[in-house]
């Protein structure tokens, strides 16, 4: 039997929900829209444009770039070619992104206009050989010296067949370092796809979903978390790369948006703009929260002002593709400040140091053993072997688990701070601070001092 018969790559799944839904509006972003058929159909003439030049199975293409049409068809692209994807925070200077490419050793990047000259800036003196241009939100004129990735799509070729399987690496995300350089995890098409699954299932998605995407695609919640699963179940993708509260506000109202995800910095904004009491958010339903604490005084104000919308808190990481745990709708108010349960294809446990489990309430390191885990970081066997000891990947994170089986995040291990001889969670005190009004966003760190040796300090 050919083995391509029961193959499933992040690239098959497009075609797959062409099948479907083909007139269906798939993509919106500024002027461009795009019906399941169109959007399949560019993939593959970009597709095999980036196999004309060269790029096929294994080659690694880095991206820096704000939210488009064009680089949400470069995902799939990518993906139909074998190649990998390395998505590049477009904040960092351009020594921190020289060395994803260096690292990544990625032969094309790909910018748009917004983010050309840090992208000629990095790739000085890595193996780029080819920059190509992507087109934005807005009009904007290729960016010089880069191929126009409209070039690539006028090839008007099909992409080879693909040579891979979903063992394949299909993205490499680079981890922010905290103490060294970070870390490019390695995830493969099945892995990515698994954590689809349980997007789909946990966060109650459907295919007549009308979703706006805010959150930057270098992010693998918003890249793996929402784009991938709702092309998966066939649903509505808006896009895009201005995240201003006026903007996000005005589509919502203009598309009739019924999802949406943002860390709790952008609800708290939406909350307060201008604008939030005069526009029409009566589509909403469904409100997803990550990457940092939502006050419960703003889940509070979220219920009163939102009180069509139901919340989920999502929690996890890179190295799981990333969804790790869910909190539920019906346990926002009931269960606050928790990161929930384990969601559907992930296992997790709270250990001491020598993998024991430790009971509720004590305080131990958040490990996870799921189909969604990355195979390991890329170049770094040293680092891999220390993230998998016992048979479990170990977050890096500190947590409890109360008696019904809830997560709930301290701390990072390495952001444990010691003053006066006492262990102090920055998140708890963090926490404490968002509770004052006014306050939008806080860190708090250790400082050296000659009597606490560190003291609490919030920035």
């Amino acid at each position: 039997m050919d083995p391509s018969v029961r193959r499933q790559t992040i690239g098959d799944l497009l075609r797959r929900t062409r099948s479907r839904y083909p007139n269906k509006l798939a993509i919106r972003c500024g002027g461009t829209d795009w019906t399941y058929a169109e959007f399949d159909d560019v993939c593959n003439q970009l597709g095999g444009g980036l196999a004309a030049r060269g790029i096929g199975a294994g080659e690694r293409v880095a991206v820096i770039a704000r939210n488009s049409h064009a680089y949400a068809a470069l995902r799939f692209a990518l993906a139909r070619v074998g190649a990998i994807l390395v998505p590049i925070n477009f904040m960092l200077n351009a020594d921190e992104a020289r060395y994803i490419l260096q690292h990544s050793g990625a032969k094309m990047l790909c910018v748009d206009s917004s983010c050309a000259e840090l992208g000629r800036a990095a790739s000085a003196a890595t193996e780029v050989s080819e920059t190509v241009w992507l087109p934005g939100e807005d009009p904007a004129e290729p960016a010089g010296g880069a191929t126009a990735s409209d070039h690539l799509l006028r090839s008007g070729q099909a992409p080879p067949a693909c040579p891979i399987d979903g063992s394949a690496v299909a993205q490499i995300i680079y981890t922010s370092g905290t103490e060294s350089r970070p870390k490019g995890a390695m995830l493969t098409h099945d892995a990515v796809i698994a954590q689809y699954v349980s997007c789909l299932v946990d966060l109650e998605m459907s295919e007549r979903d009308r979703v706006l995407h805010a959150l930057p695609l270098f992010h693998c919640a918003q890249l793996d978390v929402f784009l991938g699963p709702y092309v998966y179940v066939g649903a509505t993708n808006v896009i895009t790369g201005k995240p201003a509260a006026s903007n996000l506000l005005a589509l919502m109202a203009r598309d009739g948006i019924n999802s949406f995800f943002a860390p709790p910095t952008v609800w708290i904004a939406l909350l307060q703009a201008p604008e939030f009491e005069r526009t029409d958010l009566s589509a909403l339903r469904k409100g997803y929260y990550g990457a940092s604490i939502m006050p419960v005084e703003v889940l509070k104000e979220m219920q009163c002002r939102l009180p069509q919308v139901r919340l989920w808190n999502l929690y996890g990481q890179t190295e799981i593709a990333p969804l790790a745990t869910v909190l539920r709708p019906e346990d926002q108010l009931t269960k606050p400040g928790s990161a929930g349960r384990a969601t559907l294809n992930v296992e997790t446990r709270l250990v001491d140091p020598e993998m024991n489990d430790v009971r509720p309430g004590e305080i131990g390191e958040i490990v996870h053993r799921s189909p969604h885990l990355m195979s390991g970081y890329y170049k770094d066997e040293e680092r891999t072997r220390d993230a998998f000891q016992g048979g479990w990947f170990h977050s890096g994170d500190l947590g409890t688990i109360d008696d019904d089986g809830y997560f709930y995040v301290v701390d990072r291990k390495k952001d444990m701070i010691k003053t006066g001889g006492e262990n102090v969670a920055s998140r708890e005190v963090e926490e404490a601070i968002y509770g004052l009004e006014g306050v939008s966003e806080v860190a708090v760190i250790g400082l050296p001092d000659p009597k606490w040796i560190e003291a609490v300090t919030a920035v």
